[in-house]
Formats: C-alpha cells, sequence, structure tokens
C-alpha cells in the first residue's frame, strides 16, 4: 500500500476552484488515489496566501472559508470549503517546530490557495484541514527546516503535508497569447526545479542561483511552500523511510506560470 507523505500543487488561477480541466481533473484523481490507498488523519496546508511576519497555525475547530481576492465572478465567492479544523494536529505542529515558534491563530481560516485545490481532491471536505503561515522575515533555509521537522507529522501522525503555490509566478510577464505553453527561461527554470525534487530535494537552495531565478520568483509567496516540501521529503528520506517522487500537471501556462505539482509517497 502506498501512502502519500506530501503534495505540492501549482494551484494557478482561482477560476480552478470552479472549472473543469486538465489541472483540476489531475487533482481530483490523485485525492481518489489517496483515499483509496490510505486516507490521512488531517491535512498541513502551507499556502502561498497566508504570507505573516511570524508563523502561525490554525487553532480552530470550523475554520472559515476565506475569499481572499477580487474581481471574480459570483460563484467563485459562493464557493464554501467546510472541513473542520483540528486542534490536536496544531498542537502537534507547534510541538515538532521547536525551538522555532509557532502560535495559535483563531481569525484565518483557509485561503483559496488551500481550498480551491481541496475542494476537487477532497470534495467531500471530511478530512480535517489545518493551516500553517509562511514567515516572510526568514530565509529560505528556515522554511526547508522547518519542513524538514514537519515529516515528522507524516511519518508518525498520517498527516499530509499540502504546499500550495507555484514554482514559477511572475503576474507581470503573463500573457493569455501564450496558452499552456512557457517561456524559455519559465521552462528551464521549471525543469530544474523538477530535477532537484526528483532526485535531491534537499538541494533546494541550490535554485536560488538559476539564471532565471529572478524572472521565476519575483517575490518569494509562491515559491516558498516548495521548499517545505522539499524539506518534509527531505525529512522522510533522513528517517530510513524510501519516499517516490512524481511530477504531475508539468507544463507553464500564460508563458510565466507554472502548473508543476509534486505527489511525495512511500
Amino acid at each position: 500500500m502506498t501512502t502519500t507523505n506530501a503534495l505540492f500543487v501549482g494551484h494557478g488561477t482561482p477560476m480552478n476552484a470552479i472549472e473543469d480541466n486538465t489541472f483540476t481533473q489531475t487533482w481530483q484523481k490523485l485525492g481518489q488515489e489517496i483515499e483509496t490507498n490510505q486516507a490521512p488523519r488531517a491535512i498541513l496546508s502551507v499556502s502561498a496566501h497566508w504570507y505573516t511576519r511570524g508563523t502561525g497555525v490554525t487553532a480552530m475547530t470550523n475554520p472559515k472559508t476565506i475569499h481572499d481576492f477580487w474581481g471574480f465572478p459570483p460563484e467563485l465567492m459562493a464557493v464554501q470549503y467546510d472541513a473542520p479544523g483540528d486542534p490536536e494536529i496544531a498542537e502537534l505542529v507547534k510541538d515538532v517546530a521547536k525551538p522555532d515558534l509557532v502560535e495559535s491563530d483563531y481569525n484565518w481560516g483557509l485561503d483559496h490557495g488551500t481550498w480551491s485545490v481541496l475542494k476537487h481532491m477532497f470534495p467531500e471536505a471530511k478530512i480535517p484541514v489545518v493551516q500553517l503561515s509562511i514567515d516572510g522575515t526568514k530565509p529560505y533555509s528556515h522554511h526547508l527546516r522547518l519542513g524538514q521537522k514537519l515529516a515528522r507529522l507524516a511519518r508518525e501522525n498520517n498527516v499530509l503535508i499540502v504546499g500550495s503555490g507555484n514554482v514559477v509566478h511572475n503576474l507581470r510577464m503573463a500573457a493569455p497569447k501564450y496558452g499552456d505553453t512557457g517561456m524559455e527561461w519559465a521552462d528551464a527554470f521549471d525543469e530544474s526545479a523538477k530535477e532537484i525534487m526528483l532526485a535531491s530535494p534537499e538541494r533546494f537552495e541550490t535554485l536560488l542561483e538559476h539564471e532565471a531565478f529572478q524572472a521565476a520568483v519575483p517575490t518569494p509567496d509562491h515559491f516558498l511552500p516548495l521548499a517545505y516540501v522539499a524539506g518534509v521529503t527531505a525529512g522522510m528520506s533522513e528517517s530510513g523511510r524510501a519516499q517516490t517522487v512524481s511530477a504531475f500537471n508539468d507544463m507553464r501556462t500564460w508563458g510565466s506560470l507554472s502548473m508543476t505539482g509534486y505527489q511525495i509517497a512511500s
């Protein structure tokens, strides 16, 4: 039996939450596969859209659905993802992160980086979901190391770690004319990230030296969830559990956005 320990999902536009396309169909199939093999006790989501000073973890029993965008149709604004929270898992997150400080949060909820994906993977919203914020004041090494610590939750508590962002995320350069293709530099950076994730995720920080890094990652928010998943992958391997890493939705859209995702299983 295969257990999925972590996922990185290129979530793209919020409209994916209500669309039926190649990306969402893949997310649906992944969710079905995960539940068939071993449904997780809970999901810990690291979303690009909860970017903070300090690190927080949602600790409420019933997290709200956050519509953290504007200018989209009413049917998207009406989406609710009513998954329960899990205060016990939130406490475990705080414990495994020590000596790094993670504080309980009772105000946030589930933002679209989380629910736009989980809505397709686990449409019944029965699996508890906890969100971890990204401390924007910390270096990449901090996030990679915290991901390694979180591997313990996957290993010992059957928690699925989900990083939601985009490997390449340059909205200023995005253009519909490119369709489902990428500019040369976007393809090159995404391919380099894939080589590292599939073979040696502990080398994640070498991507910061890539010649296309500044174009691919003009701001770190959408890239940092990948650091957490790379850390989880490295942490699981260090524990002696063999990991299989595979890519899905391996493509670019609008020239400068990557939809590539990764599944880490043992």
